[in-house]
């Protein structure tokens, strides 16, 4: 399954290293931030739930960027 979220990123840099580390995430199949859409689009393994997920990667991309915020 995918989804696309808005993001609040700052940089292209961030979004780079935002993208990176969802792909990190388990559940995640593939990721992609497009930091001049401010959009994140996540495809999801089948087995999970979206929103579990998502607060794992919520909480990854506040790694990179404190302020980050992704709406789910």
């Amino acid at each position: 399954m995918k989804k696309t979220y808005k993001i609040e990123v700052d940089c292209a840099n961030c979004a780079n290293l935002m993208e990176d580390a969802t792909k990190k995430i388990n559940g995640v199949a593939n990721a992609t931030v497009n930091f001049m859409t401010q959009k994140m689009m996540v495809e999801f393994e089948a087995e999970n739930d979206p929103k579990t997920v998502m607060n794992g990667v919520l909480k990854a991309c506040k790694k990179v960027e404190p302020d980050c915020e992704i709406a789910f």
